[in-house]
């Protein structure tokens, strides 16, 4: 059986990137299964553990730094760790599905550094600072200092789009969506 690609969908807070990826997760011509990474943060909003994210403690997450177990690994925000489990995309990909994932643009940039000719990297960016900042005050799962910070972490990850295979622009959503399906459906099919 031929082993999965991987797709990295990786932008800043509030660029509709988690709904881009959601919505590319239905397609079931594009064979796509999500990479559920893990993180020391609590979950905000309708979040479940084992689906969005597995949630652990600080303590265990160093715990599988230690071990070798991540792929890679990042401290997105202060005591904020988020990573790539080596178990769930071997498992994945070992089905013969793609391994699709939702995850912080230095994390995607290192995966894609691992196995670079088996993925795509897609910097999903907001049409403007503005526009982002007023879909993440819309989500109401942030307190304003929160805001504050993942629009100043925005400023320097848009330096990094010049680093992934595409930038996707995402000021109409459904294009958005189209145009994701496309650059998908043309790299797992080649």
């Amino acid at each position: 059986m031929k082993k999965g690609k991987l797709i990295i969908f990786s932008a800043p807070s509030g660029s509709g990137k988690t709904t881009i990826v959601h919505h590319l997760l239905k397609q079931k011509k594009l064979q796509l299964e999500f990479s559920i990474s893990v993180t020391s943060r609590k979950k905000r909003g309708q979040e479940i553990d084992g689906k969005d994210y597995y949630f652990i403690s600080i303590k265990k997450f160093n715990k599988l730094i230690k071990e070798d177990k991540l792929i890679e690994f990042e401290e997105v925000y202060r005591d904020h760790f988020y990573g790539t489990l080596k178990k769930e995309v071997k498992r994945i990909r070992k089905q013969g599905k793609n391994v699709i994932f939702d995850i912080d643009v230095i994390g995607g940039l290192n995966i894609k550094k691992q196995f670079s000719k088996k993925t795509l990297t897609i910097f999903v960016k907001p049409p403007s600072i503005e526009e982002m900042e007023r879909r993440l005050r819309n989500r109401n799962t942030d307190t304003e200092k929160k805001i504050k910070e993942r629009v100043i972490k925005a400023k320097k990850e848009f330096n990094y789009a010049k680093e992934f295979d595409v930038t996707l622009v995402n000021d109409d959503l459904e294009k958005a969506k189209k145009e994701a399906f496309n650059l998908v459906n043309k790299f797992v099919n080649k």
